[in-house]
C-alpha cells in the first residue's frame, strides 16, 4: 500500500488522507478491548465497539484509483447497534488524544 505524506508549514509531516479514519476505528477497537470493569454503560459501549470488527476492512481508504468496497451486512448491523451516546463519547475521547499527547489536532475534510 503506497501512501503519500506532505510537509506541513512548520516542517512536520502530515498524515496521509484517510489514515486518521483507519486509525480512529483501530483506536475504537483497542479502547473497547481495554475498557475493563466499571459502569454498566461503559461495558455496554465497549461491547458495541468490539462489535465493529467487521467494519475494519471498510474503514481503510482504497489505493488511488480504486473504489472503496461497500460495507457488508455484518458491518452495517454492527454499526446500527452502536448507540449515539457511545459513538459520540468515543469520538470525543479520540479527538482529545492528540492534545493530551502534545500533538497537533487532526483535521479532516
Amino acid at each position: 500500500m503506497t501512501a503519500t505524506t506532505t510537509t506541513a508549514a512548520g516542517g512536520g509531516k502530515v498524515q496521509p488522507r484517510g489514515l486518521p479514519v483507519a486509525l480512529s476505528l483501530l483506536l475504537l477497537l483497542v479502547l473497547a478491548a481495554g475498557l475493563g470493569g466499571g459502569a454498566e454503560a461503559q461495558q455496554t459501549c465497549a461491547g458495541q465497539l468490539r462489535g465493529l470488527a467487521p467494519c475494519l476492512r471498510y474503514s481503510v481508504p482504497p489505493l488511488p484509483g480504486q473504489v472503496p468496497p461497500a460495507p457488508g451486512p455484518e458491518c452495517c448491523s454492527a454499526l446500527g447497534a452502536v448507540s449515539r451516546d457511545c459513538a459520540c463519547g468515543t469520538f470525543s475521547i479520540i479527538n482529545s488524544l492528540p492534545a493530551k499527547c502534545a500533538l497537533p489536532p487532526v483535521s479532516c475534510q
